[in-house]
């Protein structure tokens, strides 16, 4: 019997091999007196297999895999003494044609620094846990309830060491501390890590992924990375990473026609292949290959400790004409554009991880109208079972808005109030992602209207509206205090700004305050998806630009009033309605100093008078000036 025993290839046929990282690869073993490594893969159309590597001086034909019983299961497996950790290996496959492919492991949990193709052997049980303080509060909690405010970064540019002949990137223990460090500082409550599953291309960010089982050797080893996770979870930051189920590259070492005919996609190109993209598209009805996918899961949340995964491009993997023309698709069996592997693959994959490890999250980037992409299994047929959806909807007409010049945004007014009439549909995070800031669509900064200081003043409104809106949040790195550039992954952030430049600083510094306004009052996240949770006091003050709303927490205490002039015009005594007669503490004021406002001394108590406004018998008038914002406690 072998390593990979009969039940492993049961489990691994029906799918549910949940552990598949622990037999699948290559794992260091002792034999009687023997100590190698014993390598298990999956190619059951292969003639022949070999494994090749530093051990046996990548000889072709020295070490050739044994076909496991049953045949037709089609795992290769064989033990080499001597093989050690750290020594880089291949897979030979022969194909039926007898041509031979030089594959990298499919399931490696270390891999070869680009250009380098091969994956190397790596030991996972050395790696020590600390972070059972932080692991046992995550499943005591319910994460809908509580503050999410996520900083998305690259980590290969968000800081460089400079004037290095390499790339300079800071590896995962040097991450570490200064990323805490600016997290903790900032208010943010979790980091989403781009690019972390080994990928060969720079330029692809990290969404053209060979190694889903491997984190990315640019920053260091499996051990570095499971320090960063360590580091990150006792400073009580959560982790989410991308994760990239929807394609895969057609590199001639990774996953496309594994051995030598589609395995891991599907084998009509009009269901396996992304003709914009240029990647295959797996195989969701493949029991194998989503356990594969599956078991990646698994492997970052159980082992990794991940707090949560972001699913990208979950549209392109749900609609079987997603980017195609007629004739380039196929139907599924109602004559409909769904996917129904890939719904089943979803349904599966998000009641398991979340049910598995509870606190965890399953994040849905997807940018089109299906229902219940977070309701649950019982909801309906095609409900997905995620915890969260990217509102994209929200993010496209809060851009749309923002850019406008202020004369013009009375007539798209409607651009800011309508997500709220679909809010209680999905439970959504806000997002102003790295997808916002590239490829000439310009810096969060430079899509301001305005010169000078007015685009930070725009930019400070824009997002006090995000914070107090309904929904989790997420920036990207460098949209705090107003990188100029556009996101260049081959370059670090101009983090000069804000030592040389005061807007820069200010900004930064009100995000921070927005931040911790934000984590440290329950209204303003405790119940998002439920109706009463938000009051508009004026959702159609369209000839001013003026919003008005409140965000109320579950007991009705510590109530948030939000004021908020998307123009450059100045109100002495801006009245705004009050729900009853209130006395309010100004707690949020852009003309504050620290933000490079005007500095003008304001009350700090304001009590409701009975003058009647916005539809209310009580309110208040509050100097507001030109783009001011004004946040008011009760």
């Amino acid at each position: 019997m072998g390593f990979f025993s009969e039940l492993d290839m049961y489990l691994f046929g029906q799918g549910t091999h949940y552990d598949v990282y622990q037999k699948m690869g290559a794992h260091i073993q002792s034999r009687g007196k023997k100590t190698g490594v014993c390598f298990d893969v999956w190619a059951p159309h292969a003639n022949r297999v070999w494994v090749i590597g530093e051990f046996n001086g990548w000889n072709e034909y020295a070490n050739e895999m044994e076909r496991l019983e049953p045949e037709g299961a089609g795992v290769y497996e064989l033990f080499i003494e001597g093989a050690k950790e750290g020594q880089l290996y291949k897979y030979v496959i022969e194909t039926k044609d007898h041509e031979r492919l030089y594959k990298a492991d499919p399931y490696a949990f270390y891999a070869e620094l680009r250009p380098g193709t091969a994956s190397r052997i790596a030991d996972l049980s050395t790696i020590r846990w600390t972070d059972k303080k932080w692991m046992d509060k995550r499943e005591d909690t319910d994460p809908y309830r509580m503050p999410m405010s996520i900083y998305e970064v690259h980590p290969g540019s968000w800081m460089r060491h400079p004037g290095r002949e390499d790339d300079g990137f800071y590896t995962y223990r040097e991450l570490a501390k200064a990323l805490t460090d600016y997290v903790k500082d900032m208010g943010y409550t979790h980091v989403e890590l781009m690019g972390i599953a080994e990928y060969p291309y720079d330029g692809s960010w990290g969404y053209q992924v060979t190694g889903y089982y491997a984190p990315t050797s640019r920053y260091g080893s499996p051990e570095d990375f499971a320090y960063l996770i360590n580091y990150l979870h006792k400073n009580n930051i959560g982790v989410i990473l991308d994760w990239v189920p929807a394609h895969f590259p057609r590199d001639a070492h990774g996953l496309c026609d594994f051995d030598g005919e589609p395995l891991y996609e599907y084998p009509d190109p009009r269901m396996g292949e992304h003709p914009d993209w240029g990647t295959k598209i797996f195989n969701y009805g493949m029991n194998q290959v989503k356990n594969f996918l599956i078991g990646s899961a698994l492997m970052w949340t159980e082992f990794y400790h991940v707090d949560g995964l972001r699913v990208d491009a979950v549209a392109s993997m749900l609609y079987l004409d997603y980017g195609k023309k007629d004739g380039e698709w196929v139907a599924n069996k109602y004559g409909e554009n769904k996917n129904l592997d890939a719904v089943e693959f979803f349904r599966h994959l998000n009641t398991l991880i979340t049910g598995r490890n509870k606190g965890t999250i399953m994040i849905a980037e997807e940018s089109t109208a299906w229902p219940n992409v977070t309701g649950g299994v019982e909801d309906s047929a095609y409900s997905l079972a995620f915890s969260y959806k990217w509102n994209m909807g929200w993010m496209h007409d809060f851009l749309d808005y923002m850019k406008l010049d202020p004369l013009y945004r009375k007539g798209s007014h409607n651009k800011m109030t309508f997500a709220m009439s679909y809010n209680s549909s999905e439970n959504y995070i806000l997002v102003l992602s790295h997808d916002e800031v590239v490829h000439l669509k310009c810096s969060m900064i430079e899509k301001m209207p305005g010169v000078g200081r007015d685009r930070f003043l725009n930019l400070m409104a824009g997002y006090t509206y995000m914070f107090g809106h309904p929904g989790k949040k997420l920036l990207f790195m460098g949209q705090d205090f107003g990188q100029y550039h556009e996101w260049d992954e081959k370059k670090e952030l101009d983090w000069y700004l804000i030592g040389s430049n005061k807007d820069n600083n200010y900004l930064k510094e009100y995000v921070k305050e927005l931040l911790h306004l934000y984590k440290s009052n329950r209204a303003l996240y405790e119940w998002d998806r439920n109706w009463g949770s938000f009051d508009w006091i004026n959702a159609d003050d369209a000839y001013r630009s003026i919003f008005s709303f409140v965000r109320k927490s579950e007991d009705g205490k510590n109530n948030l009033l939000f004021v908020i002039n998307f123009t450059p015009v100045e109100y002495d005594d801006y009245r705004v309605g009050v729900p009853g007669k209130k006395k309010l503490k100004l707690v949020l004021d852009s003309d504050d100093e620290r933000f490079g406002g005007n500095g003008k001394k304001k009350k700090q108590i304001y009590t409701a008078e009975k003058k009647e406004c916005d539809n209310l018998e009580y309110s208040i008038a509050y100097p507001l000036s030109p783009y001011g914002i004004a946040v008011f406690k009760y």
